[in-house]
């Protein structure tokens, strides 16, 4: 299998010599290595000594080491390149004028998940608002959607729902990559940022990220393997409810479940449409923090059996569905804050619509739910196809 060449890998073959004489900020995290497993800040260094002025770091911080939402981390020092590293999920999470002062061009290397409910996309867009603003250049390093990018799946986020895990108005998973959503954000959004992209070598809209020939690297703590990321857009609604998406677990958002859930009732009560492309398997776990720690819990595990036919979000808001049907004495919506938005609904934040909930609660046919995404899915393949880098 040919290996997928990432923006950083293009950036250390051919693409570094056109940043000679810029002094250069890097916003990175962890899994910011190229296919030899050499992080982002490293190879800069070393190509263009002394060109590296600041580095800045998303959610989940600089080495992703903060498991949580809304747990911030702290501006710190880089001993080794003798830079400020700054935080972008601290009291701003945008950078201000003398956060962007030390540099003339930004580079943003970091790997989205394929899911609307991710903030990598937010930070990315603040970055945009900023350099815009204050004068300084952008290059976004590319990387695969590891969902791939021709299946989108979902509603469309409505505009009175735009929040830190939503800024625009894209359906739950968008099959879109990092740079491409840059393009729609700077267009949409009439920043007029001075936006360049180190696109990837190789990388087919069809491919799941087995078929790219890279290694995983965890873009945050509880996405700690590539079907992790392909079950996310569905298991993520679990975080804007009372019922454990598996935080506190070996397999975060694969496992879920509950002290009160009981697993056959609830696949008694499953649509069969549900289950197409995977496997439920009735489980029983502990989780060691968040929701119900130390709780034994009985839920399930997500296995995917079929990538291309395997549809997370509706298998996620049919599985709510039938589990709001069965338990609705002990289920309950998770209440605000979520991200720091502390008047509205985090379920509302996360499905994007607000008669969604109220149309699940009253136990309509997910399938009909379904249906009526058909159109403005279709509508969005169209839109999108401007901005899109890979056909």
């Amino acid at each position: 299998m040919k290996r997928v060449l990432t923006g950083l890998d293009v950036l250390r073959e051919t693409f570094w010599s056109q940043l000679k004489g810029y002094r250069l900020g890097l916003l990175s995290n962890q899994a910011s290595l190229d296919s030899q497993l050499r992080s982002a800040k490293e190879i800069i260094a070393h190509l263009l000594p002394g060109h590296l002025k600041a580095l800045y770091g998303p959610q989940h911080g600089f080495g992703g080491t903060e498991q949580d939402n809304m747990v911030e981390t702290n501006h710190t020092y880089d001993p080794v390149l003798d830079v400020p590293m700054l935080s972008l999920y601290s009291e701003v999470r945008e950078p201000t004028k003398d956060m962007l002062d030390p540099i003339d061009l930004l580079l943003i290397d970091l790997q989205d998940v394929g899911c609307r409910v991710y903030t990598f996309a937010s930070t990315m867009l603040g970055c945009l608002r900023g350099a815009a603003q204050w004068g300084k250049k952008v290059v976004i390093l590319d990387r695969p959607n590891p969902l791939g990018g021709d299946i989108v799946e979902g509603n469309l986020l409505q505009p009175d729902l735009f929040s830190f895990v939503g800024p625009y108005r894209l359906p739950m998973r968008h099959g879109l990559t990092m740079a491409e959503m840059a393009r729609i954000f700077n267009d949409v959004f009439e920043l007029k940022a001075h936006l360049d992209v180190v696109p990837m070598k190789g990388w087919k809209r069809t491919m799941t990220w087995q078929e790219t020939g890279l290694r995983w690297l965890m873009p945050s703590p509880n996405m700690p393997l590539a079907e992790t990321a392909q079950v996310y857009p569905g298991q993520v609604i679990w975080e804007g409810t009372n019922i454990s998406e598996g935080r506190g677990t070996c397999r975060p958002f694969e496992i879920f479940g509950a002290p009160f859930l009981e697993p056959k009732a609830v696949i008694q009560q499953l649509v069969p449409e549900a289950s197409h492309g995977c496997a439920l398997q009735e489980l029983t776990f502990r989780p060691t923090f968040n929701k119900w720690q130390g709780a034994l819990c009985r839920g399930f595990m997500i296995h995917i059996t079929d990538p291309r036919s395997f549809r997370p979000y509706f298998t996620s808001v049919a599985l709510l569905g039938a589990l709001v049907a069965v338990h609705r004495e002990q289920f309950a919506w998770k209440p605000p804050p979520y991200e720091y938005e502390s008047d509205r609904m985090p379920i509302d934040l996360i499905l994007g619509d607000l008669s969604l909930k109220m149309q699940i609660e009253s136990g309509r046919d997910v399938s009909q739910i379904k249906e009526e995404w058909v159109e403005m899915l279709e509508d969005f393949l169209e839109w999108r196809t401007p901005y899109l880098m890979y056909r």
